[in-house]
């Protein structure tokens, strides 16, 4: 046995829109902590987006032509469009040891812990980001600037129903400021990798 040999982490890192969980995720991708699983979706790109990096932006016909192929781990419509996992940005990965955060919707995150996968049953590790407030949520989603009145209280009807599932996650991460949300979250990743079950035998 090597200690110094063990496969990767999945974390599924979900939370209602605005709760700030792409933030942490990218934020540990950049300090080199994990590596950032990139969804695919059909929705139109924000400005500023570039394909590959904010996501894989796919037209419905492709989408669903990846969807025939199996090439996801898992996909949903979520507030009307299509986003998903695919195999490409997770398996290898965990294989080799790497790390992978992922921020997920909680439908997605139920479908992946279904998943009958050895290896994805094996490195998962959850987490649900909640927002102190429903009035804090709207409030960052406003900040955003990015979204028509109807996505917002699209958004926010959704976020309801999603927070109402806290409790199927192994932790939770109430969030407050963006430093402190960041550091919890970071001593989170590194004491799971400490865990005995983590490396193979």
């Amino acid at each position: 046995m090597n200690p110094n040999s063990r496969l990767g982490i999945l974390y599924l890192v979900s939370g209602p829109s605005g709760s700030g969980k792409t933030t942490l995720c990218r934020r540990a991708a950049d300090a080199g902590i994990a590596q950032y699983a990139v969804s695919a979706t059909t929705r139109e790109p924000r400005e500023g987006e570039v394909n590959g990096i904010a996501y894989h932006f796919l037209s419905i016909d492709e989408f669903k032509e990846k969807v025939d192929a199996k090439e996801f781990i898992e996909y949903a419509n979520v507030h009307g469009n299509y986003y998903g996992t695919l195999k490409s940005e997770v398996i290898t990965h965990l294989e080799a040891g790497r790390d992978i955060v992922m921020d997920i919707d909680v439908q997605g995150a139920s479908y992946i812990r279904k998943v009958e996968n050895d290896l994805l049953q094996t490195c998962i590790v959850d987490l649900f980001v909640m927002p102190d407030s429903e009035d804090e949520l709207e409030s960052r989603l406003r900040n955003r600037m990015s979204d028509s009145e109807e996505v917002i209280k699209l958004r926010l009807e959704n976020s309801i129903e999603e927070m109402a599932r806290w409790n199927e996650y192994t932790y939770l991460l109430i969030s407050g400021n963006k430093d402190d949300d960041y550091e919890a979250f970071r001593n989170i990743l590194l004491s799971e990798r400490k865990k005995v079950s983590r490396i193979q035998a």
